[in-house]
């Protein structure tokens, strides 16, 4: 068995997304999430955005346990580019997993989506995501000026991309 696997989301992870959630420092995202049944709920909703081409999520497995989540949006204008985007519980931060869950999504957009374009935006402060991208050679095309937001206040983002 690979260390870490990706697979898509199921409404049993509900509860350990939860936790992942509401215990690790994700400083760099917007959750909207704040209960438990908020978590169900988006979860109930990945099959209705898998059919419209929309939103591809999975959970992120090392050595079988869920440690965080990832994700492919389609950009609905141009569905061919998509945006990767991802978190990985504070326990297991920096052990190489979300690198390695970039590739195996990397794999899927490509392969089964016909992706021509992937890009990942990331706060500018976010200097782990930085190094993900990098590690799976993406390359930086520039910053966005306030296109990342949490709460009332927004942030720069640096865009990476890869092509087909």
């Amino acid at each position: 068995m690979p260390k870490v696997k990706i697979r898509p989301q199921e409404l049993f992870d509900a509860k350990c997304f939860f936790d992942i959630i509401t215990r690790t420092n994700l400083e760099f995202i917007e959750f909207p999430i704040k209960t438990l049944d908020e978590e169900r709920y988006f979860l109930g909703l990945n099959e209705t955005k898998r059919k419209a081409n929309f939103e591809y999520n999975f959970s992120i497995l090392y050595y079988g346990r869920l440690v965080g989540a990832c994700g492919i949006k389609i950009d609905q204008h141009r569905p061919w580019i998509g945006e990767i985007g991802y978190f990985i519980d504070r326990d297991y931060q920096g052990m190489g997993i979300a690198t390695e869950a970039v590739r195996q999504l990397e794999k899927v957009g490509f392969e089964q989506l016909d992706l021509q374009r992937i890009v990942i935006l990331m706060d500018t402060r976010n200097l782990a995501s930085k190094r993900v991208a990098q590690k799976c050679g993406y390359k930086k095309e520039g910053t966005m000026k306030k296109v990342h937001r949490i709460g009332e206040d927004y942030y720069d983002c640096f865009l990476y991309a890869k092509i087909r």
